[in-house]
């Protein structure tokens, strides 16, 4: 275990010296894992020479947006929230399979400018070396523009993230992985503001219940559910599994259904292989 946090540390000092070299940056700030885990040691590094900019749209639940702006008051961290609506941007709404890069380039476009407004040298995000492996059309917006990826610079993982961010006392070591909401539309199914608020209110319903790392996605008026296999018994109880069904109804749902296969990071990306 010496060894194991030993290698972190140096991971987590390759990261610091990393930043410092930047002299300046603007974090693409979610209130995830792992930005918010770049954030605070980006403060620790760079102090006000590093800044949290959130976008706000329909595709980000009001509670992520609450978290973002508590951090950044508890900790004297310059705070920019900007409207990024994806739903504007043209081609979006069709879901394509390049929706990913639509959002980011859009959105790293308007961190940029106000970078650039604040005298701030740089832009960077938090994905980690786990977002290698799987489809991410993000990356190419990331790369197009010219945006770090400091966490894949020293080659941190997602579990080293939160082993590191437990050790630094950050709330978020334990917390649920977060993608945006439109990740829960199988692709080409068209994405629309209802169906957006849809999946917000189902999800927060299964995190009210005390589920923990759940995905509600969309297929038509179906809603699939993902929720770690651990928590499948509790799930299944007849008076839990009753509330919840009722509930997916209330909000729009025809159909109500759990995966099998549990939570899976991605899962959409899945009919891309067929």
């Amino acid at each position: 275990m010496i060894k194991i946090m030993d290698m972190l540390h140096k991971k987590l000092e390759h990261l610091k010296e990393y930043l410092y070299d930047l002299g300046s940056v603007a974090v693409a700030f979610s209130s995830g894992v792992d930005s918010t885990f770049l954030l605070y040691v980006a403060h620790q590094v760079l102090g006000k020479r590093a800044i949290a900019v959130t976008a706000q749209s329909c595709s980000f639940p009001k509670r992520e947006l609450d978290e973002a702006k508590a951090f950044c008051d508890s900790h004297g961290i310059t705070h920019f929230i900007c409207q990024s609506e994806e739903l504007d941007i043209e081609g979006f709404r069709q879901n394509p399979k390049n929706r990913c890069y639509l959002c980011k380039h859009e959105l790293f476009e308007k961190i940029w400018e106000i970078a650039k407004q604040n005298g701030i040298s740089a832009v960077a995000e938090g994905s980690n070396m786990d977002d290698n492996g799987d489809y991410r059309p993000g990356l190419i917006a990331v790369k197009e523009l010219g945006i770090k990826s400091p966490l894949r610079d020293a080659e941190l993982t997602k579990a080293e993230i939160r082993e590191l961010s437990k050790e630094l006392g950050l709330p978020t070591w334990n917390k649920q992985s977060f993608a945006c909401l439109s990740s829960r539309f199988v692709y080409g199914e068209t994405i629309s503001e209802e169906k957006l608020s849809m999946v917000d209110r189902a999800e927060q319903l299964l995190l009210d219940l005390g589920f923990h790392q759940v995905r509600v996605r969309i297929h038509g008026m179906i809603a699939r559910i993902e929720i770690e296999k651990s928590e499948m018994g509790r799930f299944l109880d007849p008076e839990t599994a009753e509330q919840i069904a009722r509930r997916f109804h209330e909000i729009g749902f025809l159909y109500v259904t759990l995966d099998l296969d549990g939570y899976q990071m991605g899962s959409m990306n899945k009919a891309l292989k067929l």
